[in-house]
Order: C-alpha cells, then sequence, then structure tokens
C-alpha cells in the first residue's frame, strides 16, 4: 500500500507542475493583457491614454518582462504561499479568494457527501429489486435529474420560495451575516442556507451515480462467485454488502475524482442564478478582465483540487480492491 502511495503522490507532483505551466499558458493565449483591456475601459469613458502611461503601468505590474521570468515570479510565489495581486481589484489575490475558496470547498465537499449518501443506497436498491416498482420510481428521476439543467432548477427554487413563502432562496448567508465575523450564529445561518445550492448542483451527480451504480452491481449479482456465496447459505444482504457492492463501488468512487473540481468550477451559472459566494463567479470576471494573476491562481487551484481529488479516489480505490495496489 506504501509503494502504491508513494507512486500515486509522485505522479500527483508532477501534474501540479505541469497544471501549473498549462495554467500560465492559458491566460497568456488571447492576445494583449491587462492593461490593454484597461485601456480600452478608459477609452470608452473618454478618457486619453498616453503611450507612455500604458508603458508605466506594464511595468509596475511586470507585464514587460519576458513570459518565462513572469512564470517563474509567479509559481515562485504560488510555493510560498503568495497567490500575486489582482490587477483589477488592485488587491492581494489571497484576500479575495481567502473566504470565497473556503465557502466553495464547504460546498463542494458537502454536495459529494449527498451524492454519496443518496445515490449509493438508491443504485444498490434499484439493482437488488430490478424492474420492481421502486426502480422504475428511482430510474425516471434519474432521467429528469440528468435531463434539467442545474440553472433551470435553480430559478426554479428561487421562483417557490419567492412566489409561495415570500423569501429569497439565494445566497449562502442572510443580510445580517454576509459581513458578520464567524461564529456559531453564522455557522448556522451558513448551514441552512446550504440546502437548497446542495440540491441544485448535487441533483445532476446523484441521478448519473445512481445509474452507475445500479449498471456495476447488476453485471456482478450474475458472476459465479456471488452464485456460489449463495449456494454456500450465506445471508442475502451480507452477500451483496460484502462483495458485489465492493466492487460496484469502483466506478462511483472514481466519478468523485471529476465532480469535486465539476462543483467548484463548473457551477459558475448556478453560483450568479443564486448569488453564492464561491470562487466561479469570480474567474468568470477574471477571465473577462484578464487578470491575469488571479484568473491563473483559481485555475491552478482548480487543478490541484482534482489531483488531490484523484488522489482521495485512488486511495478509496486501493481500499476497496486491492487488485488495484498492484497497478
Amino acid at each position: 500500500m506504501w509503494v502504491f502511495l508513494a507512486k500515486r503522490i509522485g505522479i500527483g507532483l508532477i501534474t501540479i507542475w505541469a497544471l501549473s505551466l498549462f495554467s500560465f499558458i492559458l491566460i497568456q493565449l488571447p492576445k494583449g493583457d491587462y492593461v490593454t483591456s484597461e485601456m480600452i475601459a478608459l477609452q470608452m469613458e473618454g478618457e486619453n491614454v498616453t503611450d507612455e502611461e500604458l508603458e508605466n503601468l506594464r511595468i509596475y505590474f511586470g507585464l514587460d518582462k519576458p513570459t518565462h521570468m513572469q512564470y517563474l515570479s509567479w509559481i515562485g510565489n504560488m510555493m510560498r504561499g503568495n497567490l500575486g495581486y489582482s490587477f483589477a481589484q488592485r488587491t492581494p489575490v489571497n484576500d479575495i479568494l481567502g473566504q470565497r475558496l473556503l465557502l466553495t470547498v464547504l460546498y463542494a465537499v458537502t454536495t459529494v457527501v449527498f451524492i454519496w449518501v443518496v445515490a449509493i443506497p438508491i443504485g444498490i436498491l434499484s439493482a437488488v429489486r430490478q424492474y420492481s416498482f421502486a426502480d422504475y420510481s428511482f430510474t425516471t428521476l434519474g432521467f429528469i435529474g440528468v435531463a434539467v439543467p442545474d440553472f433551470l432548477l435553480a430559478l426554479l427554487f428561487l421562483w417557490l420560495g419567492f412566489v409561495f413563502f415570500g423569501v429569497s432562496m439565494g445566497g449562502l448567508f442572510s443580510p445580517e451575516f454576509v459581513d458578520a465575523p464567524w461564529n456559531l450564529a453564522r455557522i448556522w445561518d451558513l448551514t441552512k442556507h446550504l440546502f437548497i445550492p446542495i440540491i441544485v448542483l448535487g441533483t445532476s451527480g446523484t441521478a448519473s451515480l445512481i445509474r452507475i451504480v445500479r449498471a456495476n452491481l447488476l453485471d456482478e449479482l450474475h458472476k459465479p462467485y456471488v452464485v456460489a456465496a449463495r449456494a454456500r447459505g450465506l445471508r442475502e444482504w451480507r452477500l451483496i454488502i460484502k462483495y458485489p457492492v465492493r466492487l460496484a463501488l469502483n466506478p462511483a468512487v472514481s466519478l468523485t475524482a471529476y465532480i469535486f473540481p465539476f462543483l467548484i468550477s463548473g457551477s459558475v451559472i448556478v453560483s450568479v442564478v443564486l448569488s453564492l459566494p464561491t470562487i466561479g463567479p469570480t474567474l468568470l470576471q477574471s477571465l473577462l478582465e484578464q487578470d491575469l494573476q488571479l484568473a491563473g491562481a483559481i485555475i491552478f487551484l482548480v487543478g490541484v483540487m482534482t489531483v488531490v481529488g484523484t488522489l482521495i479516489s485512488d486511495i478509496l480505490l486501493g481500499l476497496l480492491d486491492p487488485r488495484i495496489r498492484q497497478a
């Protein structure tokens, strides 16, 4: 297990370095830079900007240096925990992403837990009771969950809250707790507001995972080792949980590595609709403004979280299936 773990960590570190390079190159691809965007904005406001002023801005932000020097400076700051400086907001990236990143990770982790807690039991029940009323019902709900876009579901919840309860279901805090310091009252308020975003973003993931667990468990239930164990008199549910379920969960665990970063970066529209203070809308705005260090930091952090999610899924897979530890 230790050799398996060391190999996965080594591959993860190499992948993180490659992600840092890719993130930096991706931000550099569009023509121009932040100064170009700033110049266009000032000209639209009727202000005249001289070439000397533009050059001074590039020197001030370090954009006059060669690309490789900018990358080395950027990744060096990253390794020291300094995520850089937001050109557009004139604020350190650490200050911008501090609470947003915390709320985003908390939001994503709770959604993944929700998906697992709901999808795995339902997937097992659908497979064991194949073609029953429960199986057909969950299958229908699963198809609906996959088909309905997340943002449409978010709009539906907002409409229901406003029409029937007269309240807004957006945001993660009540107005009085938005800028309040962390305490038990604020944590409880956050807990109450997490319910709607978790359901909105967890619906499609739950529906997909139900189908995956059901399909894989059905494959395992008809294999010879299950028939042999059943012939030896092993109790049905003990047999199912001990052997087929463990193997059927392998794809479900692997899927978690991809659900986690999607919840962080792929929920931009949902975050905008529900007014969630997460990093998704911040990433969108930074890309539009060509705010290099802010956008690069977010893309890099999302990539790191993908690697961490993959590492966690590899460890869980190694614990579930000893054969994987030999790979």
